[in-house]
């Protein structure tokens, strides 16, 4: 069994490189509860990726990743495995719906796009790395800048007469007049006392950096950068702004760390990063699954799995950052496959998945688990929104059970949606105590199991109403 615990602290990004499985599935615990095999075999998947890095060359490029196909229904986790074991990891994720895509020749995103997404992922972490690399130097820079503002450097007095002592002493008074009062403004500014002050600064600015077009199969993310294709033509002017001096900081900040940051760098960085780690997750597989002999809207389905194959298979994608290789990208796919079986994909996009693994259905003790464990849960969420305005609201455990067993009985009437089943309980459930907490006049709320039967019961008898507020 399973459930997402919301509000943890993230891992810090690049333990992967130095977990093993059993450390892996360890601190997937930390968030995800049961679902031992999804675990296990994503834990598995992530350290044969640490391994290959461990073998020879010729070696590592014959060893592909081991894709996985998650099967369970909505809620139980699915997505959660998949965004948690990228973090833990440090890599490149994006997560994909197939039903969003169309086979060539259809209106529609086509399956390549997914391989862009995950290179501008790649391309925004790396920069994010970078800034913490040149932050400290770009801060010194900032400074500069703002104290230049606040205070302009002078210009030495032309001397009337050369060699004069009475200029020379003149100008060093002043010399070293400015220098106090520089200093003083940088003891000012370092102790945060010029926040508020209006400055003038000049900033780059970048007119027409580039121009996205959005057109047929194939093309809906072409950039033409128009810099490069007619260089001088475009050259960005700095432009002067008035603003505070916190404003001004952070402005003057992107700018100088974008200044030492190597753009074609970065570019390499990330398509290396992307080709060797990266994860993308394809979610609603089993939407797409069926062969030929569809009609309407379905009759793209089949050309979607034939185009996802290559993909998965290995192969090469423009990108605006460079060609990408795909073989040694991690796919990891998910479906309910209520309605159709993963033995309806095409036989090539079966083989390209070679584990499997099915997750459980959430149970109403996991509910209650949900609600009761986790750090930041929905109850404690509650809690701390209402406490900023000073409402006490308590959960009882039987209280807490209740909430289970209603959002457990509309899962069981209706559609199964998991354990986002329990917003919606609590949503309705603390509706009127969100919209008056300001205004009541008794502060101490206590939701036990006698208030969520008054408020819910009438709802999760009539299975026709729960349909629609449930």
């Amino acid at each position: 069994m399973v459930f997402y615990m919301p509000g943890q602290v993230e891992p810090q990004a690049g333990l992967g490189g130095d977990l093993t499985p059993r450390q892996i599935v360890s601190e997937l615990d930390r968030f995800i509860v049961g679902q031992t095999r999804a675990k296990r075999a994503v834990a598995i998947a992530l350290r044969n990726r640490i391994r290959r890095r461990r073998l020879p060359p010729e070696m590592a490029e014959e060893v592909m990743p081991k894709n996985i196909l998650m099967i369970g229904p909505t809620g139980v986790g699915k997505t959660e495995i998949a965004r948690r074991l990228a973090r833990l990891a440090g890599s490149p994720f994006v997560k994909v719906e197939a039903s969003k895509f169309t086979e060539v020749g259809y209106v529609g995103r086509d399956v390549e796009s997914m391989v862009r997404d995950l290179v501008e992922v790649g391309i925004e972490m790396v920069r994010q790395e970078r800034r913490e690399e040149v932050r400290e130097a770009a801060r010194a820079a900032v400074e500069r800048r703002l104290l230049d503002a606040l205070l302009p450097p002078r210009s030495p007095r032309p001397r009337t007469v050369a060699g004069d002592p009475t200029s020379e002493a003149r100008e060093r008074d002043e010399q070293a007049s400015w220098e106090r009062s520089r200093e003083s403004l940088r003891a000012r500014l370092a102790a945060g006392e010029l926040e508020g002050r209006t400055i003038e600064i000049e900033t780059s600015s970048n007119p027409m950096a580039g121009m996205r077009i959005f057109g047929a199969q194939g093309m809906e993310e072409l950039d033409m950068n128009l810099k490069d294709m007619l260089p001088g033509l475009f050259q960005g002017k700095p432009r002067r702004r008035r603003l505070s001096v916190a404003e001004a900081r952070e402005a003057l900040q992107r700018e100088e760390e974008d200044k030492r940051i190597d753009p074609d760098r970065l570019a390499r960085e990330s398509v290396r990063r992307v080709e060797e780690s990266g994860i993308v997750f394809i979610d609603e597989m089993d939407k797409v699954a069926g062969r030929e002999g569809g009609h309407g809207p379905d009759v793209s389905r089949e050309g979607v799995q034939r185009d996802l194959l290559p993909i998965v298979e290995g192969t090469l994608v423009h990108t605006k950052h460079g060609m990408v290789r795909t073989d040694h990208i991690l796919f990891l796919a998910a479906g309910a496959f209520h309605v159709s079986k993963p033995s309806d994909l095409i036989p090539e996009l079966q083989g390209r998945f070679p584990i499997r693994v099915e997750l459980d259905a959430l149970g109403r003790d996991d509910l209650v688990r949900i609600l009761s464990e986790p750090e930041n849960s929905l109850v404690r969420q509650y809690q701390a929104l209402l406490g900023t305005e000073g409402v006490e609201l308590v959960f009882t455990d039987d209280g807490v059970a209740a909430i289970a067993d209603a959002a457990s009985t509309v899962n069981e009437r209706t559609e199964n949606i998991g354990a986002r089943r329990l917003t919606t309980i609590l949503e309705r459930l603390l509706d009127e105590v969100s919209f008056a907490g300001s205004e009541m006049p008794d502060r101490r709320v206590v939701v036990d199991g006698a208030y969520v039967h008054g408020r819910l019961d009438d709802l999760t008898r009539d299975a026709d109403l729960s349909r629609y507020i449930l």
